[in-house]
């Protein structure tokens, strides 16, 4: 699959981009807290959790406002300007219900959506969410995580990283804390980070009319399964399910059951696990390029000529969808650590 990129202006003059993937009815994902359409598709794992959400779908991301390829502007945060933004998006679908994801802030911020706008959304997903933001974490930690991120942006995504993904390979790791800080600069994350913190729907949750899906990790460390119960018992005949994980990341963790679970509810046929997977001969290629060694030193190591090296590392790549030797090396590294068993 390819990401198509395009760009709108929000009716205040904000230029956002958004970014669409396969075909079919849409879904309209709202992302949590900081994002960037092109770097989110380049970390492995997160390609393969969006491919698999867009398999018979139209999938619809977009960076909010001072996020990734949107532009910076002068409005602050609030909960009217994340709605004004998702209004601009949907608005690009036409008239026709669509169903509506929120991930992590995301969450509540497609709740609140749903709860003011009833006739266009078909189904709604909420996963890692929260109905009060300032249950998240005790007040003394959300004030030092909103200083750290704010005077020391590296060391807070570092941080931050330890806290949504701890079941990461440290390949993923280092992609994410990289992808956190190129898509914002430390204002605007602190600031993004403390409307996730003051966001509070529980007001809202009762008009939502759409069916919907709560699902969570049952030991998430960002979000407390508690606020995934809150999220459902607040909404009418709202589904609650929860997976084992420790995770806030969707991708991390068994991304596979998460994408299984969503994909039921909208009425898509779950994914097949395992689908992307590699041919024997390329297992092996991709094993010794996740210990890096060279097009060289493969041909020497499986007895063949440097250009035919090259040729499996090449269609290695195709077939995953990736860019670099690098994505291969994470993907086949964090696929290693999976089977390996956990005491």
């Amino acid at each position: 699959m390819q990401q198509r990129i395009s760009r709108l202006t929000t009716a205040d003059g904000t230029e956002l981009a958004f970014a669409s993937v396969g075909s079919g009815r849409p879904l309209l994902s709202v992302s949590g807290w900081v994002s960037h359409l092109q770097l989110s598709w380049e970390v492995p794992e997160e390609r393969a959790y969006l491919e698999s959400l867009a398999q018979g779908c139209l999938l619809i991301r977009y960076d909010r406002a001072g996020c990734g390829l949107s532009a910076p502007t002068g409005r602050p945060p609030s909960l009217a300007f994340e709605l004004d933004q998702l209004t601009a998006v949907a608005d690009t679908l036409g008239t026709e219900p669509f169903d509506l994801m929120g991930t992590s802030m995301g969450a509540p911020v497609a709740a609140a959506w749903a709860s003011e706008h009833p006739d266009r959304v078909r189904r709604l997903v909420l996963y890692g969410g929260w109905s009060s933001g300032a249950e998240l974490a005790a007040p003394a930690v959300r004030d030092h995580i909103l200083g750290l991120v704010e005077s020391h942006w590296g060391l807070g995504s570092d941080v931050l990283t330890d806290i949504f993904a701890p079941d990461a390979h440290p390949t993923t790791r280092e992609l994410f804390g990289r992808y956190q800080r190129a898509s914002s600069d430390a204002a605007n994350a602190r600031a993004l980070l403390a409307l996730s913190y003051a966001l509070d729907v529980g007001d809202l949750l009762g008009r939502v009319r759409a069916p919907t899906l709560v699902v969570h990790r049952d030991h998430d460390r960002a979000a407390p399964v508690g606020q995934a119960e809150a999220l459902a018992a607040g909404i009418p005949d709202a589904r609650l399910v929860v997976l084992p994980g420790r995770s806030h990341l969707p991708y991390v963790g068994d991304a596979y059951q998460l994408v299984a679970t969503v994909r039921r509810f909208l009425g898509l046929r779950a994914s097949r696990r395992g689908a992307g997977t590699l041919t024997p001969r390329q297992a092996e290629v991709a094993s010794l390029i996740a210990d890096g060694r060279t097009n060289r030193e493969i041909a020497e190591r499986l007895g063949i000529d440097e250009r035919s090296a090259e040729g499996h590392v090449e269609r290695i790549r195709l077939r995953l969808g990736f860019r670099s030797r690098a994505q291969v090396a994470a993907w086949y590294a964090a696929q290693r650590d999976r089977s390996v068993p956990t005491k």
